[in-house]
């Protein structure tokens, strides 16, 4: 597994064994996945034209992963650095670190998008204007 590097998105490529079965991939927190998976997730049913997430998470991490057809994430640093990913093969996803802004958007139909995370759920640790999120990243720099 490929470690994290701090405050940086990046793929990760999930082992994937097979034979004329079919295919099997296989996530395991802590060691294909970076962090212990506390809480999961999926999306499925959005429409090419909606954009979700739209938000920052001052503690949660995350790996999302396309186990069905495609999407694509939008990930800012609030540095400047932006960068898109395109998720459309299921032994492919992608980490998140904290405070990261994310938005996932251009669903294909069958489109089901899983989220692995490092935290249960918290809402007060979602941060979803952009520009407190800028604040917040600055402030983390100066201090």
């Amino acid at each position: 597994m490929q470690e994290p590097i701090k405050d940086s998105a990046y793929f990760i490529e999930f082992a994937e064994h097979g034979d004329e079965r079919g295919h099997l991939v296989v996530a395991e927190g802590g060691q294909d996945v970076p962090f212990d998976i506390q809480r999961v997730f999926y999306i499925y049913g959005s429409d090419a034209t909606i954009v979700r997430g739209s938000h920052a998470n001052r503690k949660t991490r995350f790996v999302l992963v396309n186990v069905a057809g495609s999407s694509k994430v939008r990930v800012k640093d609030g540095l400047g650095n932006e960068a898109i990913f395109c998720l459309n093969r299921p032994r492919t996803g992608i980490y998140l670190p904290q405070m990261a802004w994310k938005e996932m958007y251009d669903f294909s139909p069958d489109s089901v998008l899983l989220v692995l995370c490092s935290e249960h759920y918290d809402e007060a640790e979602y941060i979803r204007d952009y520009d407190k999120f800028l604040q917040e990243v600055q402030q983390g720099q100066q201090g």
